[in-house]
């Protein structure tokens, strides 16, 4: 159904354009603010889920965090909502599907989505009050962005340290090598533009923002003329509009906004840099140096320009079948490819960059060789059109998919479109690729049409970088000394009025975030707006061949998945499922060698993968089931292809390739260590929960800090070539092993496409025979952990875990509220406000049975499990608001009646199915939701959350191992 166009135009503003894009099923419509020339961009689409999106164009010209810091302190309270913290308060006063704020390197965005018109109401109140008549309060600065205090906060004679919320989250975000190589490449590639500088702030520079530079960065960049308005949803564009003028725009005039906006000075040579980043003392340094290479391309914001980056990208480095991607994989000069390697279009100008890790700094000129050979090559021999078909299949395909699963659709949609609304391009020519892919089409027919554009872009372009970042083990001890000799030097230098000013302000921050504020003016939606539960997508099954179909809008797509138990497994060979998955997709099939094989993947589908899937009972954590998964997709005209790519694959995958195994091993470790900084807390509670349920002991071992260790010392032993080859052996017989079980099939796409791909199912998998199903049936676990793991990290991640219910116990709907409960009524203000971490909290796993508690980011240890234990005592002898246990119950309310794409909720309710989980216990399980009270949930924490029982673990870094031994836990190294 076509989304309906209220065409009255709201008197304030003018209608620029309309737009239809079928293959997005929406129209584009475009306005300007007549009295403050803000733009808004209106997505109107037939779907109950809205999104509000204001950017502000950012562009700081140095790297103390302004815009960041400014994106939290903003949100701490407005003119109409003078409360301390009117956006986490929302958060818990909402059904919103998405709540967030984001800080790119040139703007700074408030998006939300709901699905509840009320709440779309109350939200767009509150972020537009936030942004436009934001109070900044100066120990709001102080909290959010960073503050000297004393050790002690009272105590004068304890030694001065810096806090502060986002001091310690780009702590966190800068320990990543990951992060460091970016900043310092951007940072080379644009000497003198915005994009020098760490929009999010380096932390040696965020101490140096004052308050009176913040509040005039607000004063020149937070005003409509300088702002992007977009929406997506069902809600007409007039009807925001009447809002945006009642709430916001009225008051304001014109404002000529004066930004540094401008094109980077072209350098006429390449530059080589040279610089170090830290790992922990006496650690090993050799094969830990990065060396990438970086180009200067052309606006991202010129639509020919971006698709031909993203061809140029896709050609050399799409899939290991591609040139430059190759080269990368099986040179010697280093371990893998960059995480770095591809496009970066969302500045002003686009950057092409590719190189490895795991090198030495001398390699340097070696890579430039083999890079510079590789597309030189390319330029001599050309790309076949066979080549060039299938990457605009991919970009055709990628264009047509609608998301959703993890981020609203719509907002990814308008996160899309905002780059060339900063920039000044066209957002419509962006969201409407068809046209362009015809033209790109036409000009691929040329043979000389790709090696021009390796030539002008790259092998010609003299605005190159090249950056080497080799491991320094002193270099964190050596800036921690620099550090504390500054700030004994300013203690020594402080005054005895600045001292009381020091203690004073941290008192007046504490009794700020102990104060309980007024939350009755904030709107709110409460129980009685909670919708009636989301009917299940209908399923039809064929008993012939065990499909499962479902009829979905998708937009001319086809999704299938061929779904096996996983069959009877010892120790050894369960810890060989993931290479095995990773591995599946990446290796040769049949005739066809690995390269052949990723042409093929590309040309047909829109990709295929395995994975596994582990769950206890809805009764019973202990009795765990698991499956095998092979999954693909492909656009309608390509189903047949792509079930016979499927059934391929599953039949006929060889790891007889031993380097190709060797290199994506190699690759996988590289990937697995850099998520340690990104996702410590997630890797801290897995380890804290490993004692609790095998499910909770698979994930450790196999996903979690166990299993990153043993990928380290599986690619350490994999040089020798004897356990290489055995170790292909065993992936082999694993397969076989898989291939014996019963298989069952779950289709996805439009009505008219689903008769037509299950006779394919029919045609090509009937010949196939299937063998005794056996079933892995792990011993149940049951032990307690305590452990702290070392690894390269300036800043903590704590977790406590206990063993607790499945998911249809009758109390595991009061864990789970509790878990909110116990965030928004404590540890928030004790971990993030008062601790200073990003982010702290508490959740109940109802699949593996544990309750757990987090922090993120955080530069306490010791004191934030010590928070986890006062929570449960201020559970017990706080009197609490029954408000406070509405907002819990509407936020689990919330997360259960998230939104899917059309595909994700299919498979959503397939996979619920296949673990038990019907339709009728989601039922139950939602009725008790809503009916828990203040002493279910004291009763449920008295019960489950005995203090002694414990289990603890924490992601730390090396300087605190004797904290660590202290507080009586194993110490691990990662």
């Amino acid at each position: 159904m076509a989304a309906v166009i209220d065409n009255a135009t709201h008197p304030a503003f003018e209608k620029l354009r309309s737009h239809r894009i079928d293959t997005l099923n929406l129209d584009v419509e475009e306005y300007r603010h007549k009295k403050t020339g803000a733009r808004h961009l209106h997505l109107a689409a037939d779907n109950e889920e809205n999104v509000f999106f204001v950017a502000l164009r950012t562009f700081p010209m140095d790297s103390t965090g302004v815009a960041h810091i400014l994106e939290h302190t903003a949100l701490c309270g407005s003119e109409r909502y003078p409360v301390r913290d009117p956006f986490f308060m929302m958060i818990r006063r909402s059904l919103n599907t998405f709540m967030n704020a984001f800080t790119s390197s040139d703007w700074t965005a408030y998006p939300f989505a709901t699905m509840n018109r009320k709440d779309f109401d109350n939200l767009l109140s509150v972020y537009l009050d936030c942004v436009f008549f934001s109070k900044l309060d100066k120990l709001d600065f102080a909290q959010e962005g960073h503050r000297l205090e004393f050790e002690k906060p009272d105590d004068p004679d304890t030694d001065l340290v810096y806090r502060g919320v986002v001091y310690n989250e780009m702590k966190g975000a800068m320990s990543a090598p990951t992060s460091q190589l970016w900043q310092n490449l951007s940072s080379h590639l644009f000497p003198t533009t915005t994009y020098h500088y760490n929009s999010g702030g380096e932390p040696d520079h965020i101490v140096d923002l004052t308050y009176n530079d913040l509040v005039q960065f607000y004063k020149q960049h937070y005003h409509p003329s300088n702002a992007i308005f977009a929406t997506y949803g069902n809600i007409p564009a007039r009807e925001h509009h009447e809002r945006f003028e009642e709430l916001a725009l009225s008051r304001f005039d014109q404002l000529d906004v004066e930004l540094p906006v401008r094109d980077e000075k072209r350098m006429y040579a390449p530059v080589r840099v040279e610089q170090a980043y830290s790992v922990n003392e006496g650690e090993e340094t050799s094969d830990k140096t990065h060396i990438v290479m970086g180009w200067l391309l052309g606006h991202s914001f010129d639509l020919q320009e971006n698709l031909e980056g993203q061809l140029l990208t896709a050609v050399l480095l799409e899939n290991s079948a591609s040139p430059l991607m190759r080269a990368l994989e099986t040179t010697d000069i280093g371990q893998a490819p960059s995480p770095m390697c591809g496009l970066e279009d969302s500045n002003r100008e686009m950057t092409f960059v590719c190189g490895i890790e795991g090198s030495e700094p001398e390699k340097q000129k070696d890579l430039e060789a083999l890079i510079e050979g590789t597309l030189q090559a390319v330029a001599e021999e050309g790309v076949s059109e066979e080549r060039l078909e299938a990457i605009l299949h991919q970009l055709e395909l990628h264009q047509r998919e609608i998301a959703g699963d993890g981020f609203p659709y719509g907002l990814q949609l308008i996160m899309s479109a905002i780059a060339p609304m900063v920039h000044g391009g066209d957002p419509v020519e962006l969201l409407d690729l068809e046209p362009v892919l015809a033209t790109l089409r036409e000009k691929i027919r040329d043979p000389q049409y790709i090696p021009q554009l390796i030539r002008r872009k790259l092998l010609d372009n003299p605005h190159r970088v090249t950056l080497t970042m080799r491991p320094d083990d002193k270099l964190e001890t050596r800036r921690q000394q620099a550090i504390q000799e500054a700030l004994a030097k300013r203690k020594a230098e402080l005054s005895t009025e600045e001292v009381a000013d020091i203690v004073d302000r941290a008192r007046a921050l504490e009794e700020r975030q102990m104060r309980k504020d007024d939350d009755s003016i904030l709107p709110k939606v409460d129980l009685s707006d909670v919708p009636l539960q989301m009917p299940e997508p209908e399923a039809r099954f064929d008993g012939d061949i065990s499909a499962t179909a479902y009829a979905r809008g998708t937009n001319g797509l086809v999704y299938e998945q061929v779904v096996l138990p996983l069959p009877d497994l010892s120790e050894e060979e369960l810890l060989l499922l993931p290479y095995y998955a990773t591995l599946i997709s990446e290796v040769g099939c049949g005739d066809l060698d690995y390269l052949q094989m990723q042409d093929r993947i590309s040309a047909e589908s829109g990709g295929i993968g395995a994975s596994f899937t582990a769950k206890g009972r809805i009764g019973d954590v202990q009795n765990v089931t698991g499956y095998m998964i092979f999954s693909g997709k492909a656009l309608a005209r390509n189903r047949t292809a792509l079930t016979k790519l499927l059934h391929d694959v599953y039949t006929s995958a060889r790891f007889d390739e031993k380097d190709r195994i060797r290199e994506t091993i190699a690759q996988i470790r590289a990937r697995r260590e850099q998520a340690v900084t990104g996702s410590g807390h997630v890797l801290a509670m897995g380890a804290a929960a490993q004692g609790v349920s095998p499910g909770s002991w698979l994930a450790f071992r196999l996903g979690g800090l166990a299993g990153i260790r043993g990928t380290k010392e599986l690619d350490q032993s994999l040089k020798n070539p004897d356990a290489l080859a055995e170790f292909c052996d065993r992936l082999a017989a694993l397969h076989n092993k898989i291939r014996k079980q019963e298989r069952e099939f779950l289709v996805i796409g439009e009505e008219e496409q689903l008769p037509a791909v299950v006779d394919n199912l029919k045609t090509c998998w009937q010949a196939e025979t299937e063998g005794e199903s056996s079933r892995w049936q792990p011993e149940p676990v049951n032990f307690v952990t305590r452990e702290a793991w070392l690894t390269s990290t300036q800043v903590n991640f704590c977790a406590r875990a206990y063993s607790t219910v499945p998911v249809d116990h009758p109390d595991a709907a009061a864990l789970t509220v509790l878990g909110g409960f116990l965030r928004n009524g404590y540890l928030h203000r004790a971990i993030r406000e008062q601790g200073g971490a990003y982010g702290g909290g508490a959740a109940q796993d109802s699949v593996n049975g544990n309750f757990r508690f987090f922090s993120y980011r955080d530069p306490r240890l010791a004191e934030t499990l010590e928070d986890f234990d006062k929570a449960l005592e201020w559970l017990q002898e706080t009197d609490h608001e029954p408000q406070d246990l509405e907002e819990s119950i509407l936020g689990v309310i919330g997360q259960l009646d998230r939104p899917r794409s059309p595909a994700g909720a299919a498979r959503h309710a397939f996979h619920n199915r296949l673990f038990g989980r019907s339709p009728e216990q989601q039922a139950r399980f939602r009725e008790r939701v809503l009916a828990v009270t203040l002493d279910d949930l004291r009763r449920v924490a008295a019960t489950w959350l005995v203090p002694e029982k414990a289990s603890t673990a924490v992601v730390t870094g090396a300087e605190n191992r004797a904290v660590a031994e202290e507080l009586g836990l194993d110490i691990q190294e990662l």
